[in-house]
């Protein structure tokens, strides 16, 4: 099975992902661009059982403004690790957190709440797919 490592900004904490993510994309709502101080955020989404820290778990801080993302940074430098949905039993390891993964984005979610339009003829979905409680409702480019 192939794994990947990855760390927040410092390298205080270390993660490593194994397998392959079950899905890659863009996530435009404003909850994370906030959070990531972008436009737009590039996700990727794995098994939880397949995401494990491999230094520093007691660096680990964690915000949680619903119930259904908890997102976890270091608390030394304030990078940003990843983002736990345990409503939908899916862990998100920012891209930018894991280089080595070749970032293969399928879907864009929560594109009505777009500040930068993509034009890349992947979906676009107003909110989320059907099968994480969305709409399953699509946008044109």
């Amino acid at each position: 099975m192939t794994s990947h490592s990855g760390s927040c900004f410092c390298g205080n904490v270390a993660l490593e992902v194994s397998g392959d993510p079950l899905a890659m994309g863009y996530c435009h709502c404003a909850s994370c661009r906030s959070w990531s101080a972008g436009p737009v955020n590039a996700f990727t989404l794995w098994k939880p059982e397949n995401v494990k820290i491999t230094k520093g778990a007691d660096r680990i801080g964690r915000f949680a403004k619903t119930e259904n993302s908890v997102r976890t940074f270091c608390k030394d430098c304030g990078g940003h690790l990843m983002n736990d949905h345990p409503v939908w039993g899916i862990t998100d390891v920012y891209a930018a957190t894991v280089p080595s993964v070749a970032f293969k984005p399928g879907v864009h979610v929560n594109y009505a709440q777009t500040v930068l339009p993509m034009k890349d003829r992947l979906p676009k979905f107003r909110d989320f797919p059907a099968d994480l409680g969305g709409s399953g409702e699509t946008m044109s480019e």
